[in-house]
C-alpha cells in the first residue's frame, strides 16, 4: 500500500512529495556516478512524483545516454531524486535518494537539522 512522504534537499529549497509503497524496499544504481555516491534509492513510477518547489532551483548532470537526469540543488548541492525513462522499469522514473525521504514528524522541523545518525568516526589529515 502507497503511503505520501514529504521529501528536501539539505537546505530545503528542494521539496517533494511522492507516493511511495514501503514494502518496495529500496536498490543501488550501479551506474558510475551512483556508484560514487553511498546511498540507496527508493523507484518510483513519475506520476507518483510531484515536485513542491521551483523547477529553476535544479540544476541537471544528464550524462551517457542521457537517459537519466541526475537533479541537484543549485543551493546546498545535495542530489535528492533523479529522472529518467527506461523501458525495462516500465518507461518514465523518479529515484530519490531514501535519505532525503523525510520520516513521520519530520517536515515539521528546520530542513537540514534533521540527525538520523551519529557516528564517532575518527578523521585523520592526510600528509
Amino acid at each position: 500500500m502507497k503511503k505520501t512522504y514529504q521529501g528536501s534537499c539539505h537546505c530545503g529549497k528542494v521539496r517533494f512529495e511522492a507516493d511511495v509503497d514501503p514494502s518496495g524496499g529500496t536498490r543501488r544504481c550501479n551506474c558510475w556516478i551512483c556508484s560514487r555516491h553511498p546511498q540507496t534509492e527508493t523507484l518510483i513510477r513519475a506520476e507518483d512524483f510531484r515536485l513542491l518547489s521551483d523547477e529553476a532551483e535544479l540544476g541537471d548532470y544528464p550524462f551517457g545516454t542521457r537517459g537519466g537526469h541526475h537533479l541537484f540543488c543549485r543551493s546546498c548541492g545535495v542530489a535528492s531524486f533523479r529522472r529518467g525513462y527506461a523501458e525495462t522499469l516500465g518507461g518514465e522514473y523518479v529515484s530519490i535518494a531514501s535519505a532525503c525521504l523525510e520520516e513521520e514528524g519530520e517536515s515539521d522541523r528546520t530542513p537540514g537539522r534533521v540527525q538520523r545518525t551519529r557516528t564517532n568516526a575518527t578523521v585523520e589529515a592526510a600528509g
